[in-house]
């Protein structure tokens, strides 16, 4: 089923493999513009039936990372427009992953105090400006509770960023509402002490992230748009808040009739917990529109998934690092590229090295 069309809606896939959206920070400087080697890098992998970018800022206070690409001014719109059509000349189809960081950033970084549902700091660490000069790794601020201005300003910038998606030439925009940052920060009861509208019951938790969904597919069409979520995941949070599979499910229920592009599910990653048949099984019940799932899958644990009807759609991250050509690896049967200790080191920031320099199988 791995290499089989999909179709849905107005998503027209050649196969199920998705590209998982990773950091890489290769933007240009100043201004965190996407650039000609971006188009390059994401050009090489455009047989995956759908690639997902990297994590993109939709505004400045969004920013929690140096260096990654946003899609907040006209020079970055014009910058992503070389990717989408890269990737489209190939005849592939590309959603943006849009993204606010919330609490896990730093002034430095974003112009301002970091955002969250209450002020709560964590002990975590970003990639931004050291003292010294250069980048590096550097404690996370306490955040402020956002007020119900900033909420509004918050939906506002979310639904101006998948305009420029679409400007841009995206098919379609990823939300992501996981491993920690703004959405997931509200869903959890252990970073959510709010005790207005967006707090306490799990209706009120995830209150704004559905009411941000609903903005956007009213502006650009809720075919167009997908939600990342990661209820196993505990990256960025002191444990696995108890509640959170329960109000996933019910949230589930309220996104059914919305016939999003997909939902993903991000898992195995930083400090999990493995996902049970149960849950899958669960989510099927209330839940049957599209679904992806990435986390350290390889051919066979994808194509099970698939074979139980528990997902539509196979995400893969480092296996693309280092195999552009991943699909054909796959259907050939041919060795993988190991990603290794020094592909790692490649990761976030840097040049043409270990980004565009890995080859084809037959290169």
């Amino acid at each position: 089923m791995i290499f089989q069309d999909f179709e849905h809606q107005s998503l027209s896939l050649t196969n199920r493999i998705a590209m998982a959206p990773m950091t890489r920070s290769r933007s240009t400087q100043p201004g965190d513009i996407p650039n000609e080697l971006m188009a390059k890098y994401y050009g090489q992998r455009a047989t995956a039936g759908l690639i997902v970018t990297e994590g993109t800022p939709i505004s400045e206070v969004g920013r929690g990372y140096s260096m990654t690409p946003g899609i907040y001014t006209p020079e970055q719109i014009a910058g992503w427009r070389k990717v989408t059509n890269a990737i489209h000349e190939k005849g592939g189809k590309v959603f943006v992953q849009l993204w606010h960081v919330g609490r896990r950033s730093h002034s430095s970084i974003s112009g301002q105090q970091p955002l969250a549902p209450s002020a709560i700091k964590v002990p975590d660490q970003v990639f931004g400006p050291l003292p010294s000069g250069g980048f590096g790794m550097i404690e996370i601020e306490q955040p402020k509770a956002m007020t119900q201005q900033d909420i509004d300003n918050t939906v506002a910038d979310f639904v101006q960023a998948a305009k420029n998606a679409i400007e841009a030439g995206f098919d379609g925009v990823e939300i992501h509402a996981a491993h920690g940052y703004l959405f997931d920060t509200f869903l959890r009861f252990e970073s959510n002490q709010r005790n207005d509208q967006y707090g306490g019951s799990p209706e009120n938790r995830m209150r704004f992230l559905l009411e941000t969904l609903s903005a956007i597919g009213n502006e650009i069409g809720n075919e167009k748009v997908a939600v990342r979520l990661s209820p196993h995941v505990i990256e960025g949070f002191a444990e696995q808040d108890p509640e959170l599979v329960s109000l996933t499910l019910k949230m589930l229920e309220k996104l059914q009739p919305m016939n999003l592009a997909y939902i993903h599910f991000s898992e195995n990653i930083s400090r999990y917990h493995e996902v049970p048949e149960s849950f899958r099984q669960q989510v099927r019940d209330v839940y049957q529109n599209p679904i992806m799932v990435a986390g350290k899958l390889d051919k066979d644990k994808a194509q099970a998934l698939l074979a139980k009807g528990y997902a539509d759609l196979v995400a893969f991250g480092t296996p693309f690092v280092t195999n552009p050509d991943l699909v054909a690896r796959f259907e050939n049967n041919w060795p993988l590229a190991e990603f290794d200790a020094d592909a790692r080191l490649t990761l976030y920031g840097g040049n043409a090295e270990g980004y565009t320099d890995y080859s084809s199988y037959f290169a």
